[in-house]
């Protein structure tokens, strides 16, 4: 026997327990299908998390309680990464969230997260995702208008506020939902 076919016999597949282990991923949709999408996979018999929420929308002659998937456009399913194929090929499932090109994994504390504040029964609300280190700008209260950079500070937000040519800077607590996001221009 060579030595090749040594090395070959007694080589195991590299992250087989990634695809035999059942794991959170986030199944990309087409446009209001979450639902449809949802129930199809649960027919199926695959394990389907999706968090809804009732948001108020003014219609012409009054307002609606609508509700709606606080993640639009994507469904989390808990699966082993062998059976994606069962939801890939469920109509309406685009894709799966993918990294280079392979799946990935949610943590499963990000999902237990979710699932512990819907299950609060406090209001919920969908919030821009906001990186510590993004450019930021407020946009209520006092401090409205004022631009500049969101840190964390133990488990409060603080916004940075720089002076370039002094090579100064203030910090003040924020509150996150006063703070948007600013889009990048290229100047």
């Amino acid at each position: 026997m060579s030595t090749n076919s040594v090395q070959r016999a007694s080589v195991e597949p590299p992250c087989l327990e990634a695809v035999t282990e059942k794991r959170w991923y986030a199944a990309y949709t087409c446009a209001q299908h979450e639902n449809l999408v949802a129930q199809q996979l649960n027919t199926k018999g695959v394990e389907v998390f999706l968090p809804i929420v009732v948001a108020a929308r003014q219609r012409k002659d009054r307002l609606a309680k609508l509700r709606m998937p606080l993640f639009p456009g994507y469904v989390f399913v808990r699966m082993r990464l062998e059976d994606r194929l069962g939801v890939l090929s469920v109509p309406s499932v685009v894709r799966l969230v993918s990294f280079n090109g392979k799946p990935t994994p949610i943590a499963a504390t990000e999902i237990e997260a979710i699932q512990t504040c819907m299950a609060s029964g406090l209001g919920i609300e969908p919030h821009p995702y906001l990186a510590v280190g993004q450019r930021v700008r407020i946009r209520n209260g006092a401090l409205r208008g004022v631009e500049g950079i969101i840190v964390r500070r133990e488990k409060t937000y603080r916004l940075v506020v720089s002076v370039q040519l002094l090579q100064q800077a203030l910090s003040i607590e924020v509150q996150s939902e006063d703070v948007e996001a600013i889009e990048r221009s290229d100047r």
